[in-house]
């Protein structure tokens, strides 16, 4: 019998992959990973290089991505079958013997889409996972600053809540992690501005990844952003005093 081993890429550059993940890739002859239709995919080119010279790969294509709204019955039934497609072959790949490596950014139970598949197919493969730096613990690095200190509570929010729910966290929380920012950027916004947090807030694009920005939200248009981006506000909580 073969396996299904999920592989953690970490926030998105190659050499915050573990050690454990590399040494899976590299010895991979069967790799999938997630993509937009026609494009390469990030996790894909994270792993550039990497990949023994013959492994079979597997590109699993979404159907839909932005075309339709997240929350739509359209957009379910056309994932839902998706995945239940995927999950069918990966299955099927495992039950003739192979291993197979599938390829996710960030950490794979941290809004990662193998969390999709791994539900699938218990019960009819074996599947483990490794894990991965989470995206946003890149960007917050990048800042330079920490995101928590002493008491903090750190509170991690999707930007596709509504934007009275994304106020209602925000206001409470110590420190902040949005993540699906992308077209959701002028609602977050918006959300950080009532809840009084704005000053505080940082968008981080493209965080450990070529092209990395850094910017107070605040003064930058908030129109759009890229999909590997999140917002982030510091907490303040407690640390030892310097002896006078």
């Amino acid at each position: 019998m073969g396996r299904i081993l999920c592989a953690g890429l970490g926030p998105g550059d190659p050499g915050l992959i573990s050690v454990r993940a590399d040494r899976a890739i590299r010895a991979a002859r069967h790799v999938a990973y997630f993509r937009k239709r026609g494009r390469l995919g990030q996790a894909r080119r994270i792993v550039e290089g990497m990949l023994a010279p013959g492994a079979v790969e597997w590109a699993m294509e979404y159907p839909v991505t932005t075309e339709l709204p997240f929350d739509s019955p359209a957009y379910g039934a056309a994932l839902a079958a998706f995945y239940d497609d995927w999950a069918a072959r990966l299955a099927g790949l495992a039950d003739a013997g192979h291993e197979v490596v599938v390829l996710c950014e960030g950490d794979p139970f941290l809004y990662g889409s193998f969390m999709h598949l791994h539900s699938r197919l218990q019960d009819r493969a074996a599947v483990e996972v490794i894990p991965g730096i989470p995206g946003m613990t890149g960007c917050w690095h990048a800042t330079g600053v920490p995101i928590t200190w002493g008491d903090d509570v750190l509170t991690v929010l999707p930007g596709t809540l509504p934007e009275d729910e994304l106020v209602r966290h925000m206001a409470g929380a110590d420190a902040l992690a949005v993540l699906k920012t992308g077209r959701n950027l002028p609602r977050v916004r918006r959300a950080l501005e009532r809840a009084g947090r704005l000053d505080q807030a940082w968008l981080v694009e493209r965080g450990t990844m070529p092209g990395q920005r850094v910017a107070r939200l605040a003064e930058i248009e908030a129109a759009d952003c890229p999909y590997f981006a999140m917002v982030l506000v510091h907490g303040t909580g407690r640390r030892p005093e310097a002896p006078e």
